[in-house]
């Protein structure tokens, strides 16, 4: 008796198809936030517009043999539109990205409200408690007046006194 070819009791291997490439969607996704990070800056504008600058101006000033995008620039439109329609696709990458990251922050915030106010309402209760347990213990206050009193009620000469300056 042969053994089966594949064991029913374990997951097949994945096959490497030409349709499905495989890359790492993380890796992919940090990639295209930093790439959206750096297209958003300041630093990224004066980069292109030097870039831009320069492409003109070589095409435009340097002698016909030496230019490889004569006027009007149709190589440069093309490289721009380029560059475009991969920055758009990244940045809603970012975007799609952060909002996860977002939605996920604000679940754990609503579920840390909840448990601070669960926490809140407890510590309201015992308090509440306590108060009422308070209200039917004597208070140092109470003692040391009713002892005054009993030690007053004791000294019949005191209380004479004590009407007599009075």
């Amino acid at each position: 008796m042969s053994t089966p070819r594949y064991r029913l009791d374990q997951p097949r291997e994945q096959r490497r198809s030409l349709r499905t490439p495989r890359y790492n969607a993380e890796a992919f996704g940090v990639a295209a936030e930093r790439i959206a990070r750096f297209l958003g800056t300041a630093k990224f504008l004066v980069y292109m517009t030097v870039f831009v600058a320069l492409w003109i101006a070589w095409n435009a000033l340097m002698p016909a043999s030496w230019r490889f995008d004569p006027y009007p620039f149709i190589f440069l439109t093309l490289m721009l539109s380029l560059q475009a329609s991969y920055a758009a696709p990244l940045i809603l990458l970012a975007q799609n990205r952060q909002d996860d990251r977002d939605r996920v922050q604000g679940e754990q915030d609503r579920a840390q409200a909840e448990r601070t106010m669960a926490d809140t309402e407890y510590l309201s209760r015992e308090i509440a408690g306590l108060r009422l347990g308070l209200g039917e213990v004597a208070t140092r206050d109470f003692i040391r007046s009713e002892l005054q009193q009993l030690l007053r009620d004791m000294r019949p000469d005191d209380r004479q006194a004590d009407s007599a300056t009075g």
